[in-house]
Parts: structure tokens; sequence; C-alpha cells
């Protein structure tokens, strides 16, 4: 059985939904802005990537409302888009075949932390019972599973930024033994007081008070990461039973998977090995590669070895390499998802999102960085994340034999010229 994606559900930064969301990338529009939802200015980290304009109440039963987390509400929304976008419905879904796949980093911090506060200034009587639940980061399979009546395989991954990934890799397992529909992806909502602080210590942060300078990967001036909330759960289905169905779209197949671990933080890393096992995986060649998604640490030493990898991968040829994460942050298991879906979009309108504000990277990198808009002919995508501790994880999506039904997000009256497939309009650079 193939395993294709046949839904997207953004809720990220830059936008909710896809076509808020690919509009704004595309635009190069940048999220990064000083912390809102709390008090940062004691805190050596003041910027991130906030989804702003979020009303839970929008989007989420009256019922769940006290018994979540930010990162759990926004999971849940996702998981509505995205299955509106696959075109499914409850009555669509076999609960014994249909199954659910999330990664999670950070867990329901924000929940926690009320919770804490509750029982040091009111008393254990006062803490919610929900507590039992809503911090962990398992939370969001189980919530999921219940909304949406799914009986079939439920799984959890705890890999970091590299989860995202492993979650995909999960549910294309899944498919594979049988599985007809798996809800996939991952969410993180790490920005409140108690979560910073359980993040600044891994020392990889960026301390600008600068939105525009502060992540900047694979550049002379790169300070660290600006941490993101947000993710994205894709639909992935079996392809025959997509087919049979009608599907609205399907974006493309997961073609392969690899994931590695560094148990040695001094030694080697294993990222090429893991990205040249994705491609084999996918029965493909480093030459069939036409845009690679990075991890983009941020971090000097990070961003060298993710160069040096890629160089050794893809040899003299420089494939294009782009991370519009610079417009998101970090999004701990929400970002590889959310790269997952931007390199379904990028297959789907033949265009290369760019890498925000990086303007022209630091010399000795050997890397094609994509940073602005580039119309070019992509029907195979390599996405690479890396999980702090480190988890590597790379995955390969390839298009459906031009059988896709094309995304066609809102035109911005501005944008002047129109990539090769003809659904987006793009300006010159």
């Amino acid at each position: 059985m193939t395993a294709v994606i046949t839904g997207i559900g953004v809720t990220a930064p830059t936008g909710l939904g896809t076509q808020e969301f690919w509009g704004a990338t595309l635009d190069g529009k940048s999220a990064i802005a000083s912390i809102s939802r709390y008090d940062a200015s004691s805190y050596p980290v003041r910027l991130c990537g906030e989804i702003t304009g979020f009303d839970a109440t929008e989007h989420i039963p009256g019922r769940l409302l006290p018994q979540t987390d930010r990162m759990t509400q926004l999971a849940l929304t996702a998981a509505d888009l995205a299955l509106a976008d696959a075109g499914l419905s409850a009555d669509d879904l076999n609960p014994q075949k249909t199954g659910v796949a999330t990664a999670g980093a950070a867990g329901g911090f924000e929940f926690g932390q009320k919770e804490l506060q509750t029982l040091w200034s009111q008393g254990p009587q006062y803490v919610s019972a929900y507590q039992s639940f809503a911090w962990f980061y398992a939370v969001n399979t189980g919530q999921l599973s219940i909304k949406h009546d799914t009986r079939g395989p439920s799984n959890v991954v705890v890999s970091e930024q590299a989860g995202g990934l492993d979650a995909l890799a999960v549910a294309r397992r899944r498919i594979r033994q049988g599985t007809t529909v798996m809800i996939a992806g991952g969410l993180d909502a790490p920005l409140s007081p108690w979560a910073m602080a359980a993040q600044i210590p891994n020392g990889r942060m960026s301390r600008s008070l600068d939105p525009d300078r502060a992540y900047l990967p694979f550049h002379e001036d790169a300070c660290g990461y600006v941490p993101g909330e947000g993710g994205a759960l894709l639909i992935v289905e079996d392809e025959r039973t997509a087919r049979r169905r009608a599907a609205p779209r399907i974006y493309a197949r997961i073609a392969g998977h690899c994931s590695t671990f560094d148990s040695d933080r001094r030694g080697p890393t294993r990222l090429a090995s893991c990205i040249e096992g994705a491609i084999a995986d996918a029965e493909l060649s480093p030459r069939d590669i036409d845009v690679v998604f990075a991890d983009a640490a941020g971090v000097p030493a990070l961003d060298q070895d993710e160069a040096e990898a890629l160089v050794r991968v893809f040899g003299p040829r420089r494939v294009p390499v782009t991370a519009p994460k610079t417009m998101t942050g970090r999004m701990y298991s929400g970002g590889a998802a959310v790269d997952v879906a931007m390199g379904l979009l990028a297959l789907a309108d033949d265009i290369i999102p760019p890498t925000a504000n990086v303007g022209r990277p630091a010399p000795g990198y050997g890397i094609d960085l994509v940073t602005s808009v580039r119309p070019s002919s992509v029907n195979t995508a390599l996405i690479i994340a890396r999980g702090y501790h480190g988890f590597n994880s790379a995955l390969v999506l390839t298009g459906v034999d031009g059988e896709n039904v094309d995304f066609v997000p809102e035109i911005n009256p501005e944008q002047t010229r129109r990539s090769r497939k003809g659904q987006y309009m793009v300006k010159e650079a």
C-alpha cells in the first residue's frame, strides 16, 4: 500500500489555514515579533513566532475548552482543517481503520503552569482534574482520537524538532499495515513563562531584540533560533482508498523516510546518512531531489554540520535549499510538519518559498540558499529535521504522476508573474 497525503491543516504564526499561511509565506511576511502572551521583559529571550488572532471559542467545542491547553486547541483546529481539505467527514471515516499519530515536545506547559499557580495560591482542592492529562505530550493523540472517534492505531512520538517527520513515518507504516486513514503531524505551544524557562538553558535561542535579524540560519550573523508555536496535521491515506473515494486532491506520496541518532554530540553527525537513507528508501538518487527544506538551526556549528551533510550527499550539484521557518520561528514538533505542508504546496505550485531575512548566506556553506520566491519545477522535496540531543529525521515527498489537483491560493493583485504551472502569481525577484 502506498501512503499519500490528501489534506493539510496548518495553524502557524503566519496563518491559520492553508490559503492564509501559503500566501503569507510566498509574500515573505515574517511573524517574528515581541512576545505578547506574557511580560517577557525579565527574560533573555523576548522574540517569538506567535499565533495572533486565534480565538479557541470559534474552533473548539465549549466542553473541551476547560480541559485543553493551547497546544491541544491548535491541534484540534488543525485536524478539522485537514479533514475538510481532504473532503472527509465523520461519516466517511471507518473508526477501526482510522488512526492518529502526533508528535509533541513541550506538552501543555501553559495549562500546567496555571494549575501550579492555583495549587500554590489556593490549595490542591482548587486544581483542575484535567491537569492529570492536559499537560501530557501525548494528549493531542488522545483528544483527537476521542473527538473523531478513531479506534485504529494511536501513536505519539517525542523527538523534538524531528518529531513531525517521525509521526508521518509512523502514519506511513500504519497505512502499509492496512489502516486506511491516519491523522498525523506535530504541534507545540511553548510560549509561556514556565515553558520558556525550560527552553532557555539549551543555549541555542537567539537573544536578539531585532525581529529581522534574530533568526538567520546559514548567515554570518547567525545567533540562534527564535521559538515559535503551532504546527500542522496532515491526512495520510492509502492511495487506492483515496482514489476510490475521489479525494479532492492528492498532494504527494510519502516516498521515503529515515531517522538516525547522534549518540555523542562531540562526535560526527549521522545526518548525511539519514538523508541518504531517506532518498534510498524512496528508490531515488540525490539528482532526483528538486528542493530541500532545511532544518536551519540558526546556530553556526549546527548550520555548518547541515551544510556539510548536504554537500556530501549532493556533491557538486547545488540543489536549492530553503528554510521558510525564519518567518515563524522553530515550532519544535510542529516545525517539521509545517515544512512538509510547504513541501506539498511547493510541489502543487512549482514554487520554492523563501528563507526570509537572510539576504545572502555566509560564504563557505556551499549551498544554494533560496532567499526569494523561486519558480522552479518541483516534483520531489526532501524535508530535514533535527531534534535536540541528537535526533535526525529526513522525509521525501514525490508528486503523483501529474494527477494532483493543484492548490489555488488567493491571489495577491500586486503579484505579476505566473509560476510554471500558473497556479500562483509571483513577483519578479
